[in-house]
């Protein structure tokens, strides 16, 4: 249950054949629908994270010229 709380869809099977899903309710009418990261722990894909916050935050912003990545990329694959 703590699963499906924290979003997550849960398959139940019986002889290897889905037969019931146990999910959090549906998006109630006129609520802003969930976002992509929502629908991939609900589905099973991804598992919510284990502490709260963002997992980027403290990382420096970066601030590189414009095609930088893709010069990166291109010396990466000999091209350039």
């Amino acid at each position: 249950m703590r699963q499906v709380e924290a979003g997550e869809r849960i398959a139940v099977t019986a002889h290897g054949r889905v037969v019931a899903e146990l999910a959090p309710p549906a998006v109630a009418k006129g609520r802003a629908r969930r976002n992509r990261f929502a629908d991939l722990i609900a589905s099973g894909i991804v598992r919510p994270p284990l502490e709260a916050g963002s997992p980027i935050e403290d990382w420096p912003k970066l601030r590189l010229a414009r095609g930088t990545a893709a010069h990166l990329i291109e010396l990466d694959r000999g091209e350039a």
